[in-house]
């Protein structure tokens, strides 16, 4: 993360960030609002509307398997040309999508669409932390984490409005707009230098990881739908294990690997994938079963239920603007801590609730939990970088990427698991297994806290807020 090139200085430093944050949740949103429109595109396309979920499928499988190249194709070809050409092939496809005459031709062009939307975002944050200074990366990544928090959360009330008040294309139709402005702001915002060439592409690292990313997607798939195929679920978490063994061999032994594995050995960095996965799994499970809680447990429409989830993204955009000086206060192993803490108290709550329960004390506990959330996010993700050279940039945002992605894909598969485990207790009636699917995820982000727990004191400290270094310094001397 060094010095910001003469051609970019001139610019807001969030211009950046920004533009790769609107990238983000474009890429996020298209994962997660088709669920709502199922029905409506099943009736439209002749098909019955299960099979609609073929094209999430398709979309969140195509990016999880391409996500890996996000690290060399901007060392071969610049991180502007394969910025922009991302962004460009996700909006012809989201136009494409809006089109398709059949489900065959949709799963197609959701293909092309996923493929788009793999490289954009990694490619833009690896755009953004090379041009950002230490100094900035806490408020550089502030940026960049809301489409993630706010994506899942706003997804199902969009997508049940769109179908709604006008129709399924629309979904895809909406991109548009977006893909045309980043294209442009890309083009004056995105630099065009080339990363250091890491020669040729490491084909069998490719291979192998690709193939392990869809074998545990497909299992997350299987496992989130209402009839598990058994079999099928088994072939693909054995594949899975197999092939993750081998492209770990094959990384570690490759002179030139498709990304360092040994770059875990960076405790920032680690923790933000160890701890950081479960906080993220668990997370991305919440905006699943809330609605499913409020319409088929407490009986509320499907716009009161999506209109009263919204309430976590309140929460999350709320606390923004002071994420930054509370990292910078207190630090971040303190903030990994307490915002694990906050959201497992949070998530543990909403296993107690009930239909009675007031809407005040409903949305006032939602908003709590999106600002833990929010907090927590922007920790992980800044630390994740903050003791990564800059040599070792590439491939750390390369695994990064692709760590986060499998988390956040297994996180509804793990909240219907456990939901339908729940549904499995004897005499369980409409509430009780709601309850044990929350109190899983619950325990799930514990391991966060945990993690969190036995963090170095000092860990983050080069990217800490020069007042919040200097302040802990202060309180140093201050006991000796």
């Amino acid at each position: 993360m060094g010095r910001l090139p003469d051609t970019l200085r001139a610019r807001p430093r969030w211009a950046l960030p920004l533009l790769v944050a609107a990238a983000f949740f474009m890429e996020n949103l298209d994962g997660t609002i088709l669920s709502t429109a199922a029905p409506a595109m099943g009736r439209d396309l002749g098909v019955p509307a299960v099979q609609v979920g073929a094209a999430i499928t398709a979309y969140l499988l195509t990016v999880a398997v391409l996500i890996p190249l996000s690290g060399w194709l901007p060392t071969r070809f610049g991180a502007r040309s394969v910025f922009v050409a991302a962004v460009v092939v996700f909006t012809v496809a989201s136009a494409g999508c809006a089109a398709a005459p059949s489900l065959p031709v949709l799963l197609v062009l959701r293909v092309l669409q996923g493929a788009g939307g793999a490289l954009m975002v990694p490619v833009g944050r690896l755009a953004v932390l090379a041009v950002t200074e230490r100094r900035h990366v806490v408020s550089a990544i502030a940026w960049l984490t809301w489409p993630a928090l706010a994506a899942p959360v706003v997804a199902p009330l969009l997508g049940g409005l769109l179908v709604t008040v006008a129709s399924w294309r629309w979904i895809f139709l909406i991109n548009l707009p977006f893909g045309v402005v980043v294209v442009i702001a890309a083009l004056a915002l995105v630099p065009a230098e080339r990363g250091e060439d890491r020669g040729r592409l490491d084909v069998r690292g490719l291979l192998l990881t690709a193939g392990a990313i869809a074998a545990v997607t497909v299992l997350g798939s299987l496992l989130a739908g209402t009839d598990v195929d058994v079999p099928a679920a088994l072939v693909a978490a054995g594949a899975g294990v197999v092939l993750a063994v081998a492209a770990t061999v094959s990384l570690l032994r490759s002179s030139a690997p498709l990304f360092d594995l040994r770059i875990l050995r960076v405790e920032t960095f680690r923790v933000t994938h160890a701890g950081g996965s479960l906080f993220r799994l668990a997370v991305n499970g919440v905006p699943f079963l809330v609605p499913l809680l409020l319409q088929l447990g407490f009986g509320w429409s499907a716009v009161q239920a999506g209109a009263t989830v919204l309430w976590l993204f309140v929460g999350n955009l709320a606390i923004k603007p002071v994420t930054t000086p509370v990292l910078a206060r207190f630090g971040f192993k303190p903030v990994v801590l307490w915002s694990s803490a906050g959201v497992a108290a949070s998530i543990a709550l909403l296993a107690v609730v009930g239909p009675d329960v007031p809407v005040v004390l409903l949305v006032l506990l939602l908003v709590a939990g999106g600002a833990a959330r929010s907090i927590g996010f922007t920790a992980y993700n800044t630390i994740a970088f903050a003791d990564v050279e800059r040599a070792e940039l590439v491939h750390a945002n390369t695994l990064s990427s692709t760590v986060q992605q499998l988390a956040a894909g297994l996180g509804v598969s793990v909240a219907a698991v456990a939901l339908r485990l729940g549904q499995a207790v004897p005499g369980a009636g409409d509430l009780l297994p709601y309850r044990i699917a929350f109190l899983v995820l619950a325990l799930l982000t514990l391991g966060a806290v945990v993690e969190g727990a036995l963090m170095s004191p000092s860990a983050g400290d080069r990217i800490r807020p020069a007042a919040g270094r200097r302040a802990a310094a202060r309180s140093a001397g201050t006991r000796t």
